[in-house]
């Protein structure tokens, strides 16, 4: 029996500063062991790939005042804890210079992580470490030079 792969997108949310490019990113308040993640989630029944990605960020940042770039590429990987079939479109996404810099958001909508508490915020690229199940690999796509060089541990 061949399982079919969950529909996914995951979202690059990008602002121009002085300092340079940022991307958006969050951590659960309540699981801070689930790791630094960019918006990402489910595509729902008769949903377009893009209304999913705005729904995404919409839902799990409170960021209204986005708008699509282009389409990056996308990824067929198992679910790091289930090892279930996945498939994530992966969006490069805009947001004005003057969106805050950090804040907490309570998850809206009806899905699994409604109710949770994440802390967002805009961090400059490229990354300095890998974003929890290497959400970042897909990054240099849209600049070769955001590809995330670890810092070595001091």
């Amino acid at each position: 029996m061949r399982l079919v792969p969950r529909l996914r997108v995951a979202a690059y949310v990008l602002r121009v500063t002085p300092d340079g490019v940022q991307l958006l990113v969050f951590d659960h308040v309540d699981h801070p062991a689930a790791g630094t993640q960019v918006p990402a989630g489910g595509v729902k029944p008769d949903e377009t790939l893009h209304d999913a990605v705005l729904r995404e960020v919409a839902e799990e940042t409170g960021l209204h005042d986005i708008s699509l770039v282009r389409e990056i590429g996308a990824e067929h990987k198992p679910h790091p804890e289930t090892g279930q079939p996945r498939h994530t479109t992966y969006f490069h996404l805009r947001t004005p210079a003057h969106t805050p810099a950090a804040w907490q958001h309570t998850v809206t909508g009806t899905g699994q992580d409604s109710d949770m508490r994440f802390a967002c915020r805009f961090v400059l690229l490229p990354l300095p470490a890998h974003l929890a199940d290497h959400q970042d690999a897909l990054l240099n796509r849209i600049d070769p030079t955001w590809t995330t060089r670890p810092q070595p541990i001091q």
